[in-house]
């Protein structure tokens, strides 16, 4: 069984790069204040890194 996490995103992605927006596509979230549940592997977590000025992480 893989551990799970939850990612919400708090701030827009408007006026950052273009890499940090499609971090933000790649990892499924589209919408302000939405959240998704990934399983905890090191890509995942590698994205995390990538924009965790925009992100909340909730670990289950």
């Amino acid at each position: 069984m893989t551990k799970k996490i939850l990612i919400k995103q708090i701030k827009s992605g408007i006026g950052y790069r273009k890499k940090s927006k499609d971090t933000l596509r790649a990892l499924g979230l589209r919408k302000m204040n939405q959240t998704i549940e990934k399983n905890d592997t090191p890509a995942i977590r590698g994205m995390i890194d990538k924009v965790s000025h925009l992100l909340e992480v909730i670990e289950k």
